[in-house]
C-alpha cells in the first residue's frame, strides 16, 4: 500500500496455497498494518500479467470487485514493470523475466533510466536463443531479473557475454509495493479507469485456447 508519504505495507508470502487462499487475507492484513479504512483508498492497482493464468485470473478478479464495491478507479501494472521498478535508473538496461514453460520466458527489454519505463522490446514469450539475438542489435549492458533468469542463466551469459548481468533473489520477484507505487502515480495523473475496462495481458493464448484454435484450423469441411 503506497500513499504520497510512501509505502505504508506490504505483505508477501511464498507457500503452497493457491492465490484464492492467500489474497484476501493478505489484503486484510495490509490495511490493517497501515491502519487505512478502506473507504479511505483513492484508487486500486493491480498486476494485469504476463504470469500463471489463473494466478492472473484470481488477483484481476479480486482487485476488479474491489475497486466496482467501492466505487474506485483501478490501474493494471504489468508483471515485467513490478518486476524492474526497483532497479529503476540503475544505469544498465533491464531485462525482466517470468518463466513461462514451454523452454520460454515472458520478457522484455526495458529502459528505466527516466522516470516511466521505456519498452524496447516486448512484452514477448521467447526462447533465451530468441531473446539473445534481439539484445545483441542493442549493444549494449543488461541486467536479468526474475523467477525466469536461473535457468537460462547459462545461456544468456555464453550468449551475452560481458553484456548480461543477474539481479540477486531479493528483487527477482514482483513486489507489492511496485505495484502500489506505480498505481499511486498513474491515479494521481488520472490514468485510473473504470473497473469494467481493464483486461488482462496474457502475452500468448492458453493451453486450452491453443489447443481449440489448432482444432479449429484443423477442420475441413465434408465434400461430397
Amino acid at each position: 500500500m503506497a500513499c504520497e508519504k510512501g509505502i505504508l505495507a506490504e505483505r508477501m508470502v511464498f507457500n503452497r496455497r493457491t492465490h484464492s487462499v492467500n489474497l484476501l487475507p493478505m489484503i486484510k492484513a495490509v490495511l490493517e498494518d497501515a491502519e487505512i479504512d478502506k473507504r479511505n483508498l483513492s484508487g486500486i492497482a493491480v498486476s494485469n500479467g504476463p504470469g500463471s493464468f489463473t494466478g492472473i485470473r484470481i488477483c484481476m478478479s479480486t482487485g476488479l470487485t474491489l475497486a466496482q464495491v467501492l466505487g474506485l478507479p483501478v490501474f493494471g501494472v504489468s508483471t515485467l514493470d513490478a518486476l524492474a521498478y526497483p532497479l529503476a535508473g540503475h544505469g544498465r538496461l533491464l531485462c525482466p523475466l517470468l518463466n513461462a514453460r514451454k523452454n520460454e520466458v515472458y520478457a522484455a527489454v526495458i529502459d528505466f533510466s527516466g522516470d516511466r519505463p521505456e519498452y524496447l522490446a516486448g512484452a514477448m514469450a521467447v526462447s533465451a536463443g530468441e531473446l539473445i539475438e534481439i539484445i545483441k542489435t542493442m549493444n549494449k549492458k543488461v541486467t536479468f531479473l526474475g523467477d525466469g533468469a536461473p535457468p537460462f542463466a547459462g545461456e544468456l551469459s555464453a550468449g551475452l557475454g560481458d553484456f548480461a548481468f543477474f539481479a540477486g533473489p531479493a528483487v527477482s520477484f514482483p513486489r507489492g509495493a511496485a505495484v502500489a507505487a506505480i498505481g499511486l502515480d498513474a491515479v494521481r495523473e488520472g490514468r485510473g479507469i473504470d473497473p469494467r475496462g481493464l483486461r488482462p495481458n496474457y502475452v500468448r493464448v492458453s493451453e486450452a485456447e491453443a489447443k481449440l484454435l489448432k482444432s479449429k484450423n484443423s477442420y475441413r469441411p465434408c465434400t461430397q
